[in-house]
């Protein structure tokens, strides 16, 4: 199933990128999408509050009011809290099908879909309780089934459906209650979401600006080309006949036709614990947390500083070291994607005099190690230059071994600390570098491809020394893309062809 949906987002992603380009893909920004329409539902509803009624008697007429008196205001603000709320729907079951299909959210990952799958809840509570509030044909509908469907709980007293037996038992009290509700669970809602990314470091929760801006514009012109309008004025003591549903937020209650209320929310709730359980089915291989070496150790900071998960603390130290702090790192949050070790100033393959062992490793794939497979890189063919790919594990581009190209994979590239490009260039164990890493934007961990552009380019600590050539480095963002991929190896085989050659390699530099 995981397959069919990566192929499935793989192929819409491919159609989208043409369109928007790599950076500004919707579907690598649905969790920041997600934000933004909720903030878009959340300034439009105060609006639309300021000139609401909430008594039962006068609030059709008061959205009417709005609706086509001041549709140049009130009305588009109607428009686009409707149009923004159902896209909150998609992004977020897009967000989650995604997530699920890349397998980011498994093992120690989980923390942020167990906070998710409640908020599916809260979106559907808040925008039900928003259709109720219109107060129109399908208002009435909505609230009569759900009031009925509720009392199939064994939680009330009374039945609360008696409260809509005819227009005589329902009070503004009780009207009052719902328009709290409407306004209660996204402030609810919203302590979940900022639950759901505590354990992000960085959180991305806005959209690109380009995106932001295409978005809204979109969403004005929808506003002004199909205004959102009420249906007729609730009527209970008539039942009504015929109501446009809006499929997004209600499309179970035609299930309440043919499923008793009792065990469609037996099956509701079977649903969203399938869904909660997910990250531990089957169970993740957990790989070993990153270790500090706190001789090699000198509480930098950076580690703490480019970590994704939080999973690095910064404590006092317990050494005796003349260093004020050392890093301390969160077993329980580490994800062991290694972008610390490639932060860390003393992950350096050039070291000589003592035993190669950096500030904080993988366990599973030390430094040493690295430097080891990095000067054992394929010689190749003569005449052919030995291209060298440092590649992230999840980017797919083990194809590209092949003679005359070595891969080397890690966790994620940015893992890779900035000096093992000098030291495969300077000591000629190969005559071009190439970084093979996820989507731009889209990384597998989050920050990783972000932190290394920022690397290479001289903004960010470890940086890549400027004695370093640039036209013998190529860096490639194109997970799940192998043709073009090997596409652009091709392209920087070309590249090094046409570069004078390079000056003989000293022999102790191999040793």
């Amino acid at each position: 199933m995981k397959r069919a949906l990566r192929t499935i987002f793989a192929r819409a992603e491919a159609l989208l990128e043409w369109g928007f380009g790599q950076r500004l893909n919707p579907l690598s920004c649905l969790g920041a999408l997600g934000w933004y329409f909720f903030w878009i539902v959340a300034g439009s509803g105060i609006y639309l509050y300021i000139f609401f009624d909430t008594g039962i008697t006068n609030a059709h007429a008061s959205i009417e009011a709005m609706t086509h008196e001041q549709w140049y205001a009130a009305g588009i603000m109607r428009s686009l809290h409707r149009y923004a709320s159902d896209a909150l729907v998609v992004v977020a079951l897009l967000h989650l099908l995604r997530e699920y299909s890349l397998d980011r959210l498994r093992g120690k990952r989980f923390f942020a879909w167990l906070t998710g799958v409640p908020l599916l809840w809260f979106i559907y509570v808040c925008g039900i309780t928003g259709y109720w509030l219109v107060w129109d044909k399908l208002a009435q509908m909505i609230a009569v089934a759900t009031t009925e469907w509720l009392d199939t709980l064994p939680f009330f007293g009374e039945p609360i459906a008696n409260n809509f037996l005819n227009s005589s038992t329902l009070s503004d009290r009780f009207f009052t209650l719902m328009v709290f509700m409407h306004i209660f669970a996204p402030l609810f809602m919203l302590f979940l979401m900022w639950l759901h990314i505590q354990r992000h470091a960085q959180a991305r929760v806005n959209p690109p600006r380009e995106l932001a801006i295409g978005t809204a514009v979109m969403l004005l012109l929808l506003s002004l080309a199909y205004p959102a309008v009420s249906q007729a004025p609730a009527d209970l003591d008539v039942v009504p006949a015929n109501v446009a549903l809006d499929w997004y937020y209600l499309g179970v209650y035609p299930l309440l036709e043919v499923i008793p209320g009792g065990q469609l929310w037996l099956l509701l709730f079977g649903v969203t614990a399938v869904l909660a359980v997910l990250p531990w089915v089957p169970p993740a291989k957990i790989a070993p947390a990153a270790v500090v070496n706190l001789e090699n150790c000198n509480g930098c900071g950076r580690c703490f500083q480019d970590c994704p998960f939080s999973a690095i603390t910064m404590l006092p130290r317990s050494d005796g070291m003349a260093y004020a702090v050392e890093a301390v790192v969160n077993t329980d949050n580490c994800v062991s994607c290694g972008i610390c070790v490639g932060a860390c100033p003393t992950a350096t393959p050039f070291r000589r005099a003592t035993a190669i062992v950096a500030g904080i490793e993988l366990p599973e794939f030390s430094i040493a190690g690295l430097r080891a497979q990095t000067m054992a890189a394929n010689a190749g063919e003569p005449g052919t230059p030995r291209v060298l790919v440092y590649a992230c594990e999840h980017s797919e581009a083990e194809s590209l071994r092949a003679p005359g190209t070595s891969v080397i994979t890690m966790p994620c590239v940015a893992m890779l600390p900035p000096a093992f490009i000098d030291f495969a260039l300077s000591r000629g164990h190969a005559d071009g570098v190439m970084l093979a890493g996820c989507a731009q934007g889209d990384c597998h961990y989050r920050l990783g491809d972000v932190w290394t552009q920022q690397r290479i380019d001289g903004a960010r600590d470890p940086y890549l020394r400027q004695r370093v050539a640039r036209e013998r480095l190529a860096i490639s963002w194109l997970a799940g893309k192998p043709k073009r991929r090997q596409q652009v190896l091709d392209e920087f085989r070309s590249r090094l062809r046409s570069l004078p050659p390079r000056s003989k390699t000293r022999q102790s530099d191999r040793a």
